[in-house]
């Protein structure tokens, strides 16, 4: 009798510990104080649909979202700030992190080299370049190349594209994808296209692919071609540019929020200028200024070269020295000169 109460009372703790840890677990938004169900809605509905995303806000954003007084989304924050570890993570416990990160091939061994091993997950490469220099049929490669297994250079995914110059093109997919011996039918299915017509439209689109994503939808690359397109054409002349550039600044961290909280590989084409200050060397310039400069992971400038082939070179990377390498576009898709 005494082992089968001690056999019993082992279960009964048991059960406690492994109930109090799912308690821990399952605090949820109408946990915080103030927050009822109406509240958890609106908070939802302006994004705020996880503990982080709450308590990285500010209380203004929180009252504006929600509709509680100041004190009351002081409050909230602090309690998911409690809720959740966000100190700091040494160097090694980031490095093991990064074993999760994904390079998606471009199909060239010589650009998937410059990239250090390909568009990575996690991060913004943007290319820019001139009309022709080979931006949109990147795009087209990726949204490919994403759908084959990780051991091929893809990562079993979805593609999604953001499309504000009515780039997209699905005969050109098809003729991918039967070139590497893929079902283009299946292939043409697992990317989802959007053509977005004004800037905040574009800003929109993002938030309805988070959205596709927690309702368990396997994407893995966003591509938006172009970022700058829409902006450029709703904010003309100096009067408005700062309004535009805080604008595309919020478009540019949300970008990175989707790419971090979600491992998503993003693709970002732009658009160029002349420099007319420039007199020696190229005055080919990316838009966007400072903001999408210091923005974006990777800076690819991508120019045509000789005999057909296209240059792509390093500008701006972490950790990847400033380098060039040649490709050529065919009718297979990307690939590497021979």
């Amino acid at each position: 009798m005494k082992t089968e109460i001690s056999l019993e009372e082992i279960k009964e703790d048991l059960e406690s510990k492994k109930s109090s840890k799912k308690e821990k677990k399952e605090f949820a938004i109408t946990d915080l104080p103030g927050v009822g169900a109406a509240t958890a809605e609106k908070l939802k509905e302006a994004g705020f649909d996880t503990l982080l995303s709450i308590a990285v806000a500010s209380p203004g954003v929180i009252v504006e979202a929600s509709g509680v007084g100041e004190a009351v989304a002081r409050k909230i924050i602090q309690t998911a700030r409690s809720k959740l570890n966000l100190g700091f993570e040494s160097g090694d416990e980031i490095l093991r992190k990064r074993e999760n990160i994904i390079k998606l091939t471009t199909g060239s061994k010589a650009f998937d080299a410059l990239l250090g091993g390909g568009v990575e997950s996690s991060a913004l490469t943007e290319c820019y370049g001139a009309f022709g220099s080979g931006k949109s049929s990147l795009a087209h490669q990726l949204a490919v190349n994403v759908q084959l297994p990780r051991e091929k250079g893809g990562a079993s995914g979805q593609a999604v594209w953001v499309d504000t110059e009515s780039t997209f093109r699905p005969e050109r997919i098809k003729q991918i994808a039967e070139a590497a011996g893929l079902n283009s039918e299946e292939i043409l299915k697992n990317i989802k296209v959007a053509r977005a017509f004004n800037s905040d439209h574009q800003m929109i689109l993002i938030d309805k692919v988070e959205e596709l994503i927690k309702e368990g939808a396997p994407i893995k690359l966003l591509v938006v071609d172009s970022l700058m397109s829409l902006f450029r054409s709703d904010f003309t002349g100096r009067g408005q540019l700062a309004d535009r550039q805080q604008k595309i600044n919020r478009h540019i961290h949300a970008l990175l929020k989707l790419a971090e909280m979600y491992n998503v590989a993003i693709y970002l084409t732009n658009q160029v200028m002349s420099r007319p200050d420039v007199f020696f060397g190229d005055p080919t310039e990316a838009i966007g200024g400072h903001i999408v400069a210091h923005g974006v992971t990777y800076r690819i400038y991508l120019r045509k070269g000789k005999k057909g082939s296209r240059v792509a070179r390093m500008i701006d990377a972490p950790h990847i020295a400033d380098t060039e390498c040649c490709f050529v576009i065919t009718e297979k898709g990307i690939n590497d000169l021979e």
